[in-house]
């Protein structure tokens, strides 16, 4: 077991340390109903609750180290029983020394992040399947579920805490990955938890109106973003969608090597679109004319993203394509069925402004002039409310029926937030909106509303498996329900 000593040598964030710092440390935690004899306790200050508040508490139970950023009163007395190490942030500490306790698992794999607002889960997704193709032994942490090669561990958010992180990233070096692919929130970034990890390379797919309710204004969102890039090393790759007009932002101060993909301008990594249908994607890259079976402009973007991180990881260009080219995106992604009437039935975790207009857009690129576009849409509750009105008014331009709804309410009262998203409804889109509270009530409407071969969007959840309503998640899967609603209904 590492010494306290070993675990703190070199971090920036120490201030000041009192008491044995040549303790043995067996395990770190936040939590401090796990603070026992051996156990490192970080206090953080959250946005429920401040760990420091639990400081007496963990020493009282047997913590061997206390990590804090406030000395608790009567410091000295305290640190007779448990060491006391004053930092500049808990959560930055945390970070570095859960890297240094698991032996800095990320120095062993080619760690490469991916983030931005939409197409993250959808990047590292392909490119998890895309190096396990090419005979790679690869890591995944994605939205949807973090993987070891082929075995899943279900994820509970978009990056885990850094101390769950480096034990992922240690469990993967010890299976013996050499590559992980992993998505990299704004939250990740502003709470520390990619602090003290080494990355390879990271990806910037885009950035729209997002996480208001946790950044503020949208500068400090951007912030966030730039900051996973301000601190990759030189001689990590930071590839950017130059499309993006704040792409070349993330890009001013970092120090890795500058990349760039583009479906406009002549960059490194350049697609040109042939076509786009529900068969899938017809791209030239390269010289190559390639059909993917990705579906939508969004899926070019992201596929010229993984395309571009292979080869500057090194994989032979025309290799990399072949195998791209036979590769399904991420759960919930533009997830189609097709029911007995032929009415197309898609899924997708749309659930932002920008997502929500990808989507539609895609669809509107597809559909035949006679088909009739039917969205079910909703917003989540406990999250960004100035987003609602314009999804409700995006879903009214590029659908013919629209039935608001029901999306993870949480601690909200459902009505309400539809009674938001409708602001967003113009007077002449009133006739052909409905609001509907119960999801699945909302679903068999738009059912019933289509004819043989309509399209309808049931956006927002995607891959999730539940609805959240008052601290409770209830089965609810979009497309198990479609799937059911399709048979009851004889369509």
């Amino acid at each position: 077991m590492p010494k306290l000593s070993e675990l703190i040598k070199g971090n920036t964030e120490v201030i000041q340390v009192l008491g044995n710092a040549g303790t043995e440390i067996q395990s770190l935690t936040m939590d401090s109903r796990k603070a026992t004899p051996g156990v490192a306790f970080f206090a953080l200050r959250g946005v429920q609750a401040d760990g420091h508040n639990f400081i007496p508490k963990a020493i009282a139970a047997g913590a061997s180290a206390i990590i804090c950023e406030t000395l608790p009163e009567n410091a000295e007395k305290l640190a007779e029983n448990a060491t006391l190490i004053q930092v500049k942030s808990s959560a930055a500490a945390m970070g570095l020394m859960a890297s240094v306790f698991h032996g800095e698992p990320s120095r062993k794999l080619k760690l490469v992040g991916v983030t931005g607002t939409n197409g993250k889960t959808t990047c590292v997704t392909l490119l998890h399947k895309l190096f396990r193709e090419l005979g790679y032994s690869v890591g995944l942490l994605s939205t949807v579920q973090n993987q070891i090669n082929e075995t899943v561990i279900p994820a509970t958010h978009t990056t885990p805490d850094a101390i769950s992180l480096n034990q992922l990233l240690a469990d993967m070096v010890k299976a013996g990955c050499t590559h992980c692919f992993m998505e990299v929130s704004s939250h990740a970034v502003v709470q520390h938890r990619v602090t003290g990890l080494e990355f390879k390379g990271g990806i910037f797919t885009n950035i729209t109106h997002d996480h208001l309710d946790y950044h503020g204004t949208f500068d400090e969102y951007i912030k966030a973003k730039k900051g996973f890039f301000d601190n990759l090393p030189k001689k990590a790759f930071a590839l950017i969608n130059a499309d993006d007009k704040r792409g070349a932002v993330m890009l001013q101060n970092s120090k890795a090597e500058k990349h760039e993909y583009s479906l406009r301008k002549a960059t490194e990594f350049k697609a040109r679109l042939l076509d786009n249908s529900i068969q899938g994607l017809h791209l030239e890259i390269d010289g190559h004319e390639i059909l993917f079976r990705l579906i939508g402009t969004f899926n070019a973007y992201n596929i010229l993203a993984v395309y571009g991180a292979a080869v500057l990881l090194g994989e032979d260009k025309t290799e990399v394509l072949t195998v791209l080219s036979n590769l399904t995106s991420a759960a919930g992604r533009f997830d189609y069925l097709i029911s007995n009437s032929h009415i197309t039935g898609i899924v997708d975790y749309a659930h932002t402004p920008d997502a929500l207009e990808n989507v539609l857009s895609t669809i509107q690129q597809i559909r035949k002039p006679e088909q009739k576009v039917i969205t079910v849409v909703g917003c989540g509750g406990n999250r960004d409310a100035a987003k609602r009105p314009v999804m409700a008014d995006i879903a009214c331009k590029f659908s013919d029926r629209i039935v608001l709804t029901s999306d993870n309410p949480r601690d909200e009262e459902p009505q309400e937030i539809l009674n938001q998203m409708q602001q967003g409804v113009k007077p002449t889109d009133l006739k052909k909106t409905l609001s509907i509270v119960d999801r699945r009530e909302a679903i068999k409407t738009a059912i019933a509303l289509a004819d043989a071969n309509d399209i309808i969007l049931v956006a927002g959840k995607g891959h999730e498996t539940y609805q959240e309503v008052k601290g409770q998640r209830s089965p609810f899967d979009d497309k198990q329900v479609l799937r059911e609603m399709f048979a009851l209904m004889g369509k």
